[in-house]
């Protein structure tokens, strides 16, 4: 049984959140309801306290409350913050760190998982500013349970119905039910790109964010997993995960990486490393503007190639490579698990809309010796989901014949 905070705010969806709070109650989990201000506009505290049979929480000022500091308290206690319905309003309060209630005091307090489920008018979901909040808490690993198409509240046609209950208990369920699946294990997880430089203005250097490799070192966190990220140049905030080791160009990422990945039970290559660098490094001065400019670059080490020609005979650690490629992607992949002898190869055509670098989605194919498993477009952290769930599943196997390694 998971103890599940139930946050309730304002809108039309918050008569949902009363059966969200009896399902869960059905299926064994303990539910307290905390509910904001406008929230109480709809649908009263004492129905989630009859359902619950647990005290609302409605202000963070009532008397009595302040003996044991409760939004901390709560937020050391729970398995899960689960958001019903979520408002643009609550969102934009989230991914700014404004804490001015119970709800947002708790959701900074918490190191619980965080599920989301949004209900607001098409445009106001369609909107830049909300847009933006989604992919900021996203980033910080708030898990969505998008909203639907339909008939809304304000009598528009379009997306922004909060989703059924049934879809939120069971996205619930799943989090819960992942929690410490990879206890005990070690992961090493390499995010961003490399910058190789020119000069100490120019550098040559790719499209890649970071975000996928993040996503995936957090969501390995998540499931108890200790994880060591090596992070390329990126502006975008570093999981809580067990080490970080920020390194700039491929040179430094070869060390890094080669210097930890035989203690790892799992190695994901999600970084973009440059093929190639400068021949003769970086200019210790500018390159002043003139004609044509000659640069002569060597190929950089092949870091996944290493490590697979490294591990001999053996199944470990479990390797998985990343194929950014245009056009379809699995032939390509296809060579490389065969080349780099590796586990498993994450392709994906970058020039699919909403599939390339620095965007929040992503549209995968996994690809190993004996299947092939394409995924729809989604977001980046519901694709490392994904492929967390196949590493469990290869390393519970049992360990391959070692034939031909």
């Amino acid at each position: 049984m998971a103890f599940v905070g139930l946050g309730v705010s304002g809108g039309i969806g918050a008569y949902k959140a009363v059966e969200v709070a009896r399902l869960l109650q059905k299926r064994g989990h303990r539910v307290q309801a905390i509910m904001t201000r406008t929230a109480r506009r709809f649908v009263g505290p004492l129905t989630f306290e009859a359902i619950t049979r647990e005290r609302v929480i409605t202000s963070q000022f009532s008397p009595g409350m302040n003996a044991d500091i409760e939004h901390i308290a709560l937020a050391s206690g729970l398995d899960l913050l689960l958001v019903v319905p979520a408002s643009a309003n609550i969102l934009g309060k989230f991914a700014n760190g404004i804490a001015d209630d119970f709800l947002t005091s708790l959701y900074l307090a918490t190191t619980a998982p965080v599920l989301a489920a949004p209900a607001m008018n098409t445009n106001m979901w369609e909107h830049p500013a909300v847009a933006a909040n989604v992919a900021t808490l996203s980033a910080r690993g708030m898990r969505f349970v998008d909203p639907g198409d339909g008939y809304l509240a304000c009598g528009w046609v379009g997306k922004g119905r909060l989703a059924e209950p049934e879809a939120i208990v069971e996205a619930a369920e799943r989090l819960l039910s992942s929690k410490s699946t990879l206890s005990g294990k070690t992961i090493l997880v390499t995010a961003g790109p490399t910058y190789e430089d020119l000069d100490p203005v120019r550098f040559l250097g790719n499209r890649s964010s970071g975000r996928m490799g993040l996503a995936i070192a957090q969501e390995a966190a998540r499931r108890g997993a200790a994880v060591t990220l090596v992070a390329g140049p990126t502006p975008l905030p570093m999981p809580a995960v067990q080490s970080v080791v920020r390194v700039r160009n491929a040179a430094e990422m070869h060390a890094a990486v080669t210097s930890i990945a035989t203690n790892m039970d799992v190695v994901v290559m999600a970084a973009a490393v440059a093929d190639y660098t400068p021949v003769a490094g970086a200019a210790t001065t500018k390159i002043e503007k003139g004609g044509a400019l000659t640069v002569e670059l060597e190929r950089t080490r092949d870091i996944l190639a290493e490590l697979g020609a490294g591990r001999g005979a053996t199944s470990r650690p479990l390797l998985v490579g990343f194929a950014a490629q245009t056009g379809d992607p699995v032939a390509g992949a296809k060579r490389k698990l065969a080349t780099k002898r590796v586990d498993l190869i994450v392709a994906n055509d970058v020039t699919a809309p909403g599939a390339g670098f620095d965007v929040d989605t992503n549209a995968v194919t996994f690809v190993s010796a004996d299947a092939e498993e394409r995924l729809p477009l989604m977001s980046k952290i519901d694709v490392a989901s994904a492929l967390l769930d196949r590493i469990e599943r290869a390393l519970a196997a049992p360990p391959p014949v070692a034939a031909g390694r």
